[in-house]
Parts: C-alpha cells; sequence; structure tokens
C-alpha cells in the first residue's frame, strides 16, 4: 500500500484505539457506516444537474469534501480491518475492468460487459 494509505490507516487506527471503539468496528458495522457516508455523499449531488454537479459552489464543494473524507475514513478502516491492500485491490479492479472493457468496443458506451468466465 503507498505510504499516504498507510499513514491514514495508522492514524485511523489509533484515533479508534485511544477511543476504545475496536469493540465497535467490525466489517459489518464498517461497511454500514460507510454506506452511510455514500449516502450522505449522494444527497449533496441528488439534486443538481450534470454542469452543477461539475462546478460547485464553495460550500457546496466544502460540504462534499467532508462527505468524501468520511467515505474515504471508513474505506481505509474497513480495508484495514480486513487486511485488504486498498491500493492492490483497486489495481485488480482496474486490470479486470480493462479485460472486460476493451476500448475499441466500449469507447463512449455505458453498456454493460458481460461477466467473465471463470
Amino acid at each position: 500500500m503507498s505510504t499516504e494509505w498507510e499513514r491514514l490507516s495508522e492514524r485511523l487506527r489509533e484515533f479508534v484505539r485511544v477511543r476504545d471503539w475496536e469493540q465497535f468496528h467490525t466489517p459489518k458495522n464498517l461497511a454500514m457506516a460507510l454506506a452511510g457516508e455514500v449516502g450522505e455523499l449522494v444527497a449533496e449531488l441528488q439534486w443538481l444537474t450534470p454542469e452543477e454537479s461539475r462546478d460547485l459552489d464553495p460550500d457546496t464543494l466544502a460540504r462534499v469534501r467532508a462527505e468524501l473524507g468520511d467515505v474515504a475514513g471508513y474505506l481505509v478502516r474497513l480495508a484495514d480491518v480486513l487486511g485488504v491492500d486498498l491500493v492492490e485491490a483497486a489495481h485488480a479492479k482496474l486490470d479486470e475492468s480493462e479485460r472486460r472493457y476493451d476500448a475499441d468496443s466500449y469507447r463512449g458506451s455505458a453498456r454493460k460487459a458481460p461477466p467473465l468466465a471463470p
């Protein structure tokens, strides 16, 4: 994992440890908290037009930034608890997507690719 991700993971681990919150940070609870934070992020953008969502006013951008921070924190914490290297997992998923969505066949298309054979 990259140094910045590791530092964030360590900082979150210490934040949780000194508050004795490890008991609450089960994968289930962290995934539920992550989903809740993603919902809060979505709520900030929900009724904006596509153009408005690309050019956020400073107040909305500040709220979106805070929600992104919450989402990232819970995601990093969940990965840490499960022993998953987020950077490695993202690269593996991108490798799979490159196989499923070749650029020539999917350029400019939002259609889904069929599942990969096992």
